[in-house]
């Protein structure tokens, strides 16, 4: 065999050999484009469809500072219930909250699945770690009508005037069951809500609704299964309580209506009218009436925890002008018969029955897209049939306000 034979010959096998390494070799399959980001319109602005999922997701929030004055709160003899620690009848801080809003939603053969879940963290007089509050403020999940978990109860759906301090009667969260029937603008929905007393008998709430394109109306109506305060007289003597009703034990009844109506007086405005009764004491009708620099713009009253309010009517008007808002809200109401307890005498003395109002206005202005301010000034006042013997006063009133920064995300 000469070279050229030789050569030749192992060309050949060489090429032979690699063409069956190559045949051997796996290809890589191109990826299929994904839309990782596609975004879901059925619920909305603000929804996503989470990556390979039916299911939308919404993320939002704000983050707000807020400084907060709330005025002194002094009666005929002196007594201050309100002091700063440099002894000032009044007190000023600051205020900040961050709140995150997570829902995720799709549709079944059931109706809408969607679980909602709010996530809050406020800080108060910024250099107190102490006073920093981390919470779930709300979690529920739905599937069509139904409801579960907590939120707001059914009685403060749609309530509230239209100021900031919306002095809406019984403003709380609870743990509910409920389920709602919606049909042409007409809700009716029933709810069943922890009371918190360990015992298996809910409280109970109803709601009747319509809404169109001139405005909207309620009637709610609820069963709280033990008076407000849920303590006996004896029981009052012996924890001492301060401002509380005295309870028999027995079920409280309470009614709520409003109505709303839309540029009623100008376009882009909207007034509204609200007002309630008890039969007896309830937790659903009470009213937060006085603040200090931390309380003020919740429904916890500085004196008293909260107010029992008997009946209250009230109504609110709001006004925008392009990126300039204006409202005013104030409600007149009348309380039942509180106690107050007299540590020196050891006795429960009687308030009586107190009657009130509290008077809120408010400017708000765009300063730029998801970047607003808002200042209010609340005036509050009540006046008790009853002199006690400890030295409190029948009438007492404040003035109390904010100013705010919020950006929306």
């Amino acid at each position: 065999m000469n070279i050229k034979s030789l050569l030749l010959g192992s060309a050949a096998a060489i090429v032979a050999v690699s063409g069956a390494r190559a045949a051997d070799v796996i290809m890589p399959v191109a990826p299929e484009p994904v839309d990782y980001v596609r975004v879901c319109d059925v619920y909305g602005t603000g929804f996503y469809y989470i990556p390979g999922t039916e299911t939308c997701l919404s993320i939002n929030g704000y983050v707000r500072f807020q400084y907060n004055v709330a005025g002194g709160i002094e009666d005929d003899f002196g007594n201050d219930y309100l002091e700063n620690f440099e002894g000032d009848n009044y007190q000023a801080g600051s205020a900040v909250r961050v709140r995150l809003h997570i829902d995720a939603r799709e549709e079944t053969e059931l109706g809408t699945l969607r679980a909602f879940a709010r996530l809050q963290a406020n800080n108060s007089f910024g250099a107190y770690g102490a006073d920093a509050d981390y919470r779930m403020d709300q979690g529920y999940l739905q599937l069509g009508g139904l409801t579960m978990g907590y939120t707001d109860s059914l009685w403060t759906d749609g309530d509230g005037l239209l100021t900031d301090t919306d002095l809406a009667v019984g403003d709380l969260q609870t743990n509910r069951v409920s389920y709602t029937y919606a049909a042409d603008g007409f809700t009716a929905a029933l709810s069943l809500e922890d009371d918190g007393t360990g015992d298996f008998a809910p409280d109970v709430i109803g709601r009747l609704a319509y809404a169109g394109g001139w405005g909207s109306i309620y009637l709610a109506g609820s069963y709280d299964e033990n008076q407000f305060g849920g303590l006996l007289e004896d029981d009052l003597l012996d924890y001492g309580y301060l401002n509380t009703t005295t309870t028999d034990g027995d079920g409280a009844f309470a009614l709520k209506a409003g109505l709303s109506l839309k540029d009623l007086v100008a376009a882009d405005s909207q007034l509204k009218i609200e007002g309630s009764y008890a039969f007896d004491p309830s937790t659903y009708s009470t009213i937060g009436l006085f603040s200090n620099a931390r309380t003020l713009g919740t429904q916890l009253d500085l004196l008293t925890g909260t107010v029992p309010v008997e009946w209250q009517v009230g109504a609110g008007y709001a006004q925008t002008f392009g990126k300039l808002g204006v409202a005013v809200s104030g409600v007149y109401g009348e309380t039942f018969d509180t106690y107050d307890y007299d540590f020196i005498g050891g006795t429960l003395d009687s308030r009586g029955n107190g009657e009130y109002y509290k008077l809120v206005g408010n400017v708000g202005y765009e300063i730029t897209n998801n970047f607003d301010m808002l200042a209010e000034i609340s005036y509050a006042n009540i006046d008790y049939d009853d002199q006690i013997n400890d030295g409190f006063d029948n009438s007492i009133d404040q003035t109390a306000g904010f100013l705010r920064f919020v950006r929306y995300f």
